[in-house]
């Protein structure tokens, strides 16, 4: 029988807690993956943000700090899919990978961290979340970014597909997308939360107060508020899993001095790991990713990698803080 058949024979959807992702010495365990897909097009298709996080010794900071990581994953099409046509398409096929990566992940009890490329990636972890879940309409997503991301091809000012993955994710558009990346059913809209969200499009504003969609801002970031805490409950209590996925633009632009998408007035990386160690103090929430690092000559001195560093390490002290009963 193969390893990961024998993990899902064993695994019960819902019931997954701190006992099972921390092991026998009290290491948290982290699968970490790869995502160069970008999905952008008339730009270099592939980039190597995740390869640059990698590189910097995020494993052994890790292990340093009482985890147990298993070897980083890496995400890449056949050489048959490497040859179709479409930039959306492979990004698709990509996504469809990622997501077998991440159901793979959660079944075996370890703390999915994905290293991302940029955003389009949310919809393929939501694809393996949903994969694992109970029912398919049982996940949750925790979106902290600068910008919505709930545009539609109808409603962009850019045409960036960065800008629409959580639309796409909720079922507004983009379904061939969203079906190849192993979202099969959109997630619904009261399972969507938007945090730090300050730069919206006119008509993305729109569409985010017809969906009603959940916020939380800069402030509730920064005192830790108890909104944060009732946002958390009500999600846990309305699913089986939820994924928190940052993109690097949502913090002070001094952190992220090399990225081209900052908005003013963002928390700092140290104030937003402190949120991010609260979510995951949730049992429910079981998969952290983190886009649009800056990377190479953009980052010359590691400013943002450190950032970024901090956010994931975030994710494992909230798991460590989980009341074991």
């Amino acid at each position: 029988m193969r390893w990961a058949a024998a993990v899902a024979l064993l695994w019960v959807p819902g019931l997954l807690n701190a006992q099972r992702v921390v092991d026998a010495e009290g290491r948290v365990q982290v699968a970490m993956v790869k995502m160069p897909y970008t999905g952008s097009r008339n730009v270099v298709e592939l980039s190597d943000v995740p390869a640059y996080l990698e590189r910097g010794g995020i494993a052994a900071l890790l292990e340093d700090r009482g985890a147990a990581v298993a070897p980083i994953g890496a995400i890449d099409l056949t050489p048959e899919q490497k040859r179709e046509y479409g930039t959306w398409h492979r990004m698709g096929m990509a996504n469809g990978h990622l997501a077998d990566f991440v159901a793979q992940s959660v079944r075996a009890q370890h703390l999915h961290v994905g290293l991302l490329a940029n955003c389009t990636s949310l919809i393929g972890v939501l694809g393996g979340l949903q994969q694992v879940a109970s029912s398919s309409e049982r996940i949750g997503l925790v979106f902290i970014d600068a910008h919505g991301d709930f545009n539609t091809p109808e409603t962009t000012l850019s045409g960036m597909l960065g800008g629409m993955p959580v639309a796409v994710a909720a079922g507004l558009g983009l379904h061939n997308l969203r079906n190849e990346s192993g979202l099969s059913t959109p997630i619904p809209t009261e399972n969507i939360v938007l945090g730090a969200a300050r730069d919206l499009d006119p008509l993305e504003r729109e569409l985010v107060a017809e969906h009603r969609l959940t916020r939380f801002s800069v402030d509730d970031i920064r005192s830790l508020s108890p909104r944060l805490h009732r946002i958390m409950e009500d999600l846990s209590t309305r699913t089986d899993l939820i994924y928190v996925h940052i993109d690097m633009d949502v913090l002070d632009p001094a952190e992220v001095p090399g990225h081209p998408l900052t908005v003013a007035d963002g928390p700092t990386s140290q104030e937003l790991a402190a949120a991010v160690a609260l979510m995951f103090t949730y049992e429910k929430t079981v998969a952290f990713g983190v886009a649009s690092t800056p990377a190479n000559e953009r980052d010359p001195d590691g400013v943002s990698r450190a950032a970024a560093y901090r956010l994931i390490q975030g994710a494992v002290d909230g798991v460590k803080r989980r009341t074991l009963p």
